[in-house]
């Protein structure tokens, strides 16, 4: 499907664009059932059993490896490490940014809840739905109002005010891919308040208690509780949790930035918010978000975001849905003249890391297009 370039609205094109999406989204909802729930129970016991198998291999390489049979050291470890690492981005992906988003609160599980689950980070899911949830889905892609928009680390749109610090952007980039879930985990703290003298020492630890909390849970758990359970041998066990989290890291960091700030990706200033209807919302959405093609494995291993485009029209649906709700998104927006923004992994995470080497210097901002028809 070529690319279209698309055009401003109508108010009224506006308004049947979004009760188009709604009619979608309500037809959908009314078939939700066993199917979806069973889904989502397989997820959960895929992240177990990936999990389990990935710490079983890493423990056994590191003891057999250690005394009586150290041909097997690296491969089990190396196994061990590359299953854990897929279980934690399943986990993180697949069962908890989507269960956090109440796409499985109709199930009535308490360990499915939206408001109640706490995924396997150092950052807390109370943050998350914070800073998530609420402020970028709400908030997707305004400037001054959804802190996604490269983290207050990174500038990835000309519309972004330049610093010199920008200059660093790259080796900056490459460090948080490294560590995302600690830049997950220090988001909502605004630190950078801190230093610049507008909040006290006092009120910064006590927004930080709860993530100190929880990163000295997660730390205990993998670099020192699991390590141990090896005696003398942890070090393999060590090395195989760090470098699962930062398999996971990286993957994810790539996933979401593919999510927003690829070439055809936009942004918008505030005043593009104001007196926003429902399908000037879905507009924006539209607009400010970006697919993935790659079929089934792409969508699982994602997270379904893949369809970025579909989650941010329907958070709160199950994931599992948005690849049969995309063929109609797409249709929809062909109809009404709007670009549909898909590619390749390969393609749209190229135009990420351009656009973070070409805005770490100083550029023009483009000429922003209107989503909505002058009168």
């Amino acid at each position: 499907m070529s690319k279209i370039k698309s055009r401003a609205l109508s108010p009224e094109e506006l308004n049947r664009f979004g009760e188009e999406l709604d009619a979608l989204r309500a037809r959908t909802l009314a078939t939700l059932g066993q199917s979806d729930a069973d889904y989502i129970r397989r997820i959960v016991a895929g992240v177990r059993w990936l999990g389990l198998g990935g710490r079983v291999m890493l423990m056994a390489g590191a003891i057999l490896g250690g005394t009586v049979l150290p041909v097997l050291l690296w491969p089990l470890c190396i196994l061990g490490t590359v299953l854990l690492g897929l279980s934690k981005i399943l986990e993180n992906m697949e069962l908890g940014h989507n269960v956090m988003h109440g796409q499985y609160d109709w199930m009535g599980d308490p360990a499915l809840q939206g408001r109640t689950y706490e995924w396997d980070i150092v950052g807390t899911s109370d943050a998350w739905r914070k800073t998530h949830n609420y402020s970028h889905h709400t908030w997707t892609n305004v400037r001054g109002m959804d802190d996604d928009i490269g983290y207050g680390l990174l500038r990835i749109f000309p519309e972004q005010r330049w610093k010199p610090f920008y200059l660093f952007q790259p080796l900056v980039a490459v460090v948080f891919a490294l560590l995302f879930e600690w830049g997950v985990a220090l988001q909502d703290l605004r630190i950078g308040r801190w230093f610049a003298g507008k909040m006290t020492g006092g009120a910064l630890w006590k927004m930080a208690k709860p993530v100190v909390r929880k990163i000295r849970r997660q730390v205990l758990k993998d670099y020192v509780l699991f390590p141990l359970l090896a005696g003398p041998f942890f070090l393999p066990v060590l090395l195989g949790n760090i470098v699962a989290n930062v398999i996971r890291n990286i993957w994810t960091y790539v996933i979401i930035f593919c999510g927003h700030f690829t070439a055809d990706a936009e942004v918008f200033p505030k005043d593009s918010v104001r007196n926003e209807t429902r399908g000037h919302w879905y507009l924006r959405q539209l607009r400010g978000s970006s697919n993935l093609t790659g079929g089934r494995l792409m969508d699982l291993w994602s997270g379904n975001l893949s369809h970025q485009i579909e989650h941010h029209f329907y958070p709160d649906i199950p994931a599992n849905r948005y690849a049969a709700m995309a063929v109609e998104v797409r249709e929809i927006c062909a109809r009404y003249g709007q670009n549909y923004n898909a590619g390749s992994l390969s393609k749209q995470f190229g135009s990420v890391v351009w656009r973070i080497l070409r805005h770490a210097f100083p550029s023009k901002p483009g000429r922003a297009r209107p989503l909505m028809a002058a009168n």
